[in-house]
């Protein structure tokens, strides 16, 4: 691979990742714009797992732990409370 002539984006991926899977990227995704989430993990699938760890005194943690605020997990919690 030529790395001196490979697209900024593609020379990004090609120092991140190396030559095999800058192909693998460039093969899958070539020719459409992706835009990455602010956050690395789904909000929903955060929540359930939220949900499923607190044991009634961990708020301060999961809040540090999964990267949201107190207020959120609160009504995380409230909100699976009200459906049981």
């Amino acid at each position: 691979m030529w790395v001196n002539l490979l697209q900024e984006s593609y020379a990004q991926l090609y120092e991140l990742l190396g030559e095999d899977l800058t192909k693998q990227v460039y093969d899958l995704y070539r020719g459409r714009q992706i835009s990455f989430p602010m956050r690395l993990y789904d909000h929903k699938k955060v929540a359930a797992q939220i949900v499923e760890e607190y044991n009634g005194h961990n708020l301060p943690e999961l809040t540090r732990k999964y990267g949201y605020s107190q207020r959120w997990v609160r009504q995380i919690l409230q909100q699976a409370k009200q459906k049981k």
